[in-house]
């Protein structure tokens, strides 16, 4: 006599949740706050947000030095998928808007130098992707990010959390500025930017 034995044959369904990291960076030539997410579907988690502090350097040239390693230490670790920076504000001191476009440069440098998608987003928009508010103050977009990403803590610089601001509105806005500043790569940057070299 034979027995039947019933298969029971169970389907597994998989998700594949796409995964990305994304640097956002604040620039700065005396402090330049950065922050690193990653993001699972709709879930977004730390992995590390700083300062990088130039205050104790004199010389412009070594500051931007200092920041191209950084930024490419930074990207060798981290690996990011995407970078977001603030753009520079116009400010009626010429000398400053340079030092402050160089610092800017040359972390987007860094960025280009590892192939990286870069976006550039205006202080406004960052701020208003984040609290709501384009007018908002540095404490109401630290604030708002300690709650959407759990933090138990906010750092004594808040250049690191404008840093992790740019990285977390470049989430929200789908990996686009929107404002037709999005690079892919030197090839990229030079066509927006007629004029520049590679260095």
């Amino acid at each position: 006599m034979m027995l039947c034995i019933p298969y029971i044959w169970e389907r597994q369904i998989y998700i594949l949740v796409e995964e990305k990291i994304i640097l956002g960076v604040d620039p700065g030539t005396i402090v330049m706050g950065y922050g690193i997410i990653m993001v699972k579907g709709n879930k977004m988690e730390l992995l590390t947000m700083g300062i990088i502090h130039l205050v104790k350097y004199d010389n412009h040239s070594k500051k931007l030095k200092v920041i191209f390693e950084r930024m490419l230490q930074l990207i060798d670790q981290y690996h990011p998928d995407e970078m977001a920076l603030e753009a520079p504000f116009y400010g009626k001191n010429v000398q400053s808007m340079l030092k402050l476009g160089r610092a800017q440069g040359v972390a987007m440098a860094a960025g280009l130098y590892r192939d990286i998608p870069i976006s550039e987003y205006l202080p406004k928009k960052i701020k208003q992707s984040i609290t709501g508010n384009g007018n908002a103050s540095k404490e109401q977009v630290a604030a708002m990010l300690k709650s959407l990403l759990n933090l138990q803590e906010l750092p004594k610089y808040l250049d690191a959390t404008d840093g992790l601001a740019a990285a977390v509105c470049h989430n929200f806005q789908g990996g686009s500025s929107g404002e037709g500043k999005n690079y892919t790569g030197w090839k990229a940057f030079i066509n927006q930017n007629p004029g520049r070299k590679k260095p």
